[in-house]
Formats: C-alpha cells, sequence, structure tokens
C-alpha cells in the first residue's frame, strides 16, 4: 500500500470569521434610551443649576418656616388647655378639620401645612423657578452657549421642565418635613383618625402622608408647563416669572367667582384640594384622578406650545 494511501484524511478547516467584522463575542445588544438619560450631565448641571441658586433657597427656606408658625401658633392656642379656634368652613373645608386635629395627633400637621401652603406659596414657588428657567439663561446671555453644545433645543426644554418638576417634589417635600418634625415635637403621635372618623394604625397613616406629598407635587405640574411656556416668551426672567405668578392669581381669582362655576372645572387649581379625600376611609379616588388627569392635560397643551416657540425661537440676538 502507498504512502498516499496510508495517510489520514485532512479536515477542511471552517471559514474563520474576522474579528472586527463578527465584533466582540459577548457584547451586548444596545438599545436606545431617551436623550434625558443617555447623558445625565445636563440634568445633574440643571439640577445644580436650580438649587443653589439663592432664589430658589430663600423660596425653600420661606416654605419650611410655614409650618413651624402654624404648629407654634397651634402650641400657643392651646396650651391652656382649650381647642383650636377660628370655627368652621361652610364646606367642611379640609384645611379646618386638619388644622382642628393637631393637637390630637402630630401628624396632621403635615397635611394642615400642605393645605395651608397649595393655594398660593407653593405655586408661586414654582411659578418663579418655572418663569426663570428659560428667560433667566436669556437674559443672562448664556442660552446660546447652551444650544452650541450637541444637546438639542428639544432636550434642553426637557431637561429645563424636569428640573422644574423636580423643584415642585422638593418643595412639597420640604413643607412635608418640616410640618412632620414640628408635628412630632410639640404634639403627640399614635394612631390616625381620618376626617372620616374611622382610625388607622400609625404606618398607615405615614404612608397616606407620603401619598398627600406626591399628589401635591404632581398639582403643581400643570403650573409648571405654563410657567416654561411664558418662559420661552421673553428674554427676561422678571418679566416671565411676574407673568407667571399673575397668571396664577388671576386663575385664583376666577376659582372663587360663583358666577363663573361653568369654567371651574377647567381651571388648572380646581382640583388642588382633592389630596384631602386620601385622608379618608374609604379612599376616595375620584376628585385625585380628576386633578392627575387635568395637570397632565396642561403638562401636554402648555408642553407643546413650549416647545413649538423653542423649537423656532431666534436666540442669536
Amino acid at each position: 500500500m502507498s504512502q498516499a494511501e496510508t495517510a489520514e484524511p485532512v479536515e477542511k478547516a471552517e471559514p474563520v470569521e474576522s474579528p472586527v467584522a463578527a465584533g466582540p463575542p459577548s457584547a451586548p445588544r444596545r438599545f436606545p434610551v431617551p436623550g434625558l438619560f443617555r447623558r445625565p450631565g445636563l440634568f445633574r448641571s440643571e439640577l445644580t443649576l436650580t438649587f443653589r441658586r439663592w432664589r430658589s433657597l430663600a423660596l425653600l427656606g420661606v416654605l419650611a418656616a410655614v409650618p413651624v408658625l402654624i404648629g407654634v401658633a397651634v402650641r400657643i392656642e392651646t396650651s391652656d388647655g382649650g381647642g383650636v379656634g377660628g370655627g368652621g368652613a361652610p364646606d367642611g373645608g379640609a384645611g379646618v378639620a386638619f388644622v382642628s386635629q393637631i393637637t390630637n395627633n402630630g401628624l396632621f400637621l403635615v397635611f394642615a401645612a400642605l393645605a395651608a401652603t397649595l393655594p398660593f406659596f407653593l405655586p408661586m414657588a414654582v411659578g418663579v423657578v418655572a418663569g426663570d428657567s428659560v428667560a433667566g439663561e436669556a437674559s443672562a446671555g448664556t442660552l446660546r452657549y447652551l444650544l452650541v453644545a450637541p444637546a438639542g433645543r428639544a432636550r434642553l426644554l426637557l431637561v429645563k421642565f424636569a428640573a422644574v418638576v423636580a423643584f415642585c417634589l422638593v418643595a412639597t417635600l420640604t413643607v412635608a418635613l418640616s410640618a412632620l418634625a414640628v408635628g412630632v415635637l410639640f404634639f403627640p403621635v399614635g394612631d390616625v383618625t381620618t376626617i372620616s372618623g374611622v382610625p388607622v394604625p400609625f404606618a398607615e397613616g405615614l404612608w397616606r402622608a407620603v401619598l398627600i406629598a406626591a399628589v401635591v407635587a404632581a398639582s403643581l405640574v400643570g403650573l409648571a408647563a405654563i410657567g416654561l411656556f411664558v418662559s420661552t416668551l421673553t428674554s427676561s426672567g422678571i418679566a416671565a416669572m411676574a407673568t407667571t405668578v399673575g397668571l396664577l392669581i388671576t386663575v385664583q381669582i376666577l376659582q372663587s367667582v360663583p358666577q363663573l362655576d361653568a369654567v371651574h372645572p377647567y381651571l388648572f387649581t380646581h382640583h388642588w384640594m382633592s389630596f384631602a379625600d386620601l385622608m379618608r376611609e374609604p379612599v376616595l379616588w375620584d376628585g385625585v384622578l380628576r386633578n392627575l388627569g387635568l395637570q397632565a392635560a396642561y403638562a401636554a397643551v402648555f408642553g407643546s406650545a413650549a416647545w413649538a416657540r423653542f423649537t423656532t425661537r431666534d436666540i442669536t440676538s
């Protein structure tokens, strides 16, 4: 037998793909993510700028002082063993119901402070920050430099709105945490009696306080969108802030006119006090959901208007 016949057959080698063409074998598949989260540096920078301004810190300081004033006033008034005066509201207002319960449970100071600050103090603070968000950059001459970076106008506007919404949450938590600290310091705490007269454990009452704070913060989103839109209309931060706060006052006046009750359900302030329904047993969700839906509608309408204005705005001058 010849040498060629006895040799073992040579196996044909499998084709090998180029590592450059094939890519790393363990490389994970990448999925697109929203621009706000792909490069969070711009959002972090905007948050830092928002909360390092003296104006923002002063507003948060005023909000933190409101629960202290309420707690001290109630403590002084009830120091002789009497109840909280002032009478009741004709419609059984939730704010009066919360204040009357503070001496029995300090947790109610959280609800009373939110009810006291929501009509004006909280939205005024949000209106100032939202109104200055874009107009302040334009008046300072920094807006054109922000748009030189490859962020895009739409993403920059989204970052501005997200920072204002973050301020809504921080401002609301400032009121709630200050009220909780003062309530625990000055008054007893324990099982919570809801405004329906049904007692619930303290842990559940605390959870409802967290939920109420979240709903109050969400109630300010519509105003934040209005302020952002107003801020895109002018290059003066002071004018934008004054206009936003002026619109807030105007809407509050319209809300108080009985002859205009037909338009009241469409005002962004109409369902603000619906958070009191979270302290009923059982919880009534209808008013809360209507409020959240109305805020979402305002955010969509005025957010779209702000985008349409900002993406076509001439910022070279």
